[in-house]
């Protein structure tokens, strides 16, 4: 009797650590399970948030390439304009030049004529005051060119300049060094640094 008793508690204290076994398995099991349901959802909720960081990166980057464009759209305009108005500033002062020269071209002529009747006045007409009135007028009209950048280029006594002088007689002269001017026929002049006309000359030696 006592030995079925002692049976009977045996296999009630197997069949409880038996039972609380698998509880504690099952508890395990649940724990793992939770903590891999865990793992999971923060699994997913980083790649929401790099998804999310992805987009946002993305779209940023649009519009700073959007902005880029534009503002190399931007340089190159100001530079093709700047370039233009460079151009135009060049061909404006080159006109400008042309039609100065041109005007200049026109009026030496009437200096030429000026100085021309001034050398066949005598001594005696000089004192003439319609000879004097015209002095005056040729010599403010030769203040005037100069005024403007005109000016008679330098032609007796200076080494002859094929850029500047014309050469239409040759003479020899001991009393001039070689490849001199020794007498001008028609007066040369220049625009600034521009030859209008060269001084037609006599070159010696």
């Amino acid at each position: 009797m006592a030995d079925n008793k002692e049976k009977s508690t045996d296999v009630k204290n197997d069949t409880e650590e038996v039972i609380k076994e698998e509880t504690e398995e099952q508890k395990q099991d649940v724990q793992t399970e939770g903590e891999a349901s865990e793992e999971v959802s923060e699994e997913a909720s980083s790649k929401n948030k790099k998804i999310s960081k992805k987009e946002k990166k993305e779209k940023k980057d649009k519009k700073d390439i959007k902005i880029e464009e534009l503002n190399d759209r931007l340089m190159r305009l100001m530079a093709e304009y700047d370039n233009y108005r460079k151009r135009t500033d060049r061909e404006k002062s080159a006109m400008y030049e042309m039609g100065v020269r041109a005007i200049i071209e026109k009026i030496i002529p009437v200096i030429d004529n000026f100085e021309r009747g001034f050398d066949s006045i005598s001594e005696e007409d000089k004192e003439n005051p319609f000879v004097q009135g015209m002095d005056k007028i040729y010599t403010q009209f030769v203040t005037t060119l100069e005024e403007m950048g005109v000016k008679a280029i330098e032609a007796v006594g200076k080494e002859f300049d094929p850029n500047m002088h014309n050469a239409v007689m040759h003479v020899e002269d001991e009393s001039l060094g070689e490849n001199m001017v020794a007498e001008e026929f028609q007066k040369g002049y220049m625009y600034k640094d521009v030859v209008v006309r060269c001084s037609m000359v006599k070159v010696a030696n």
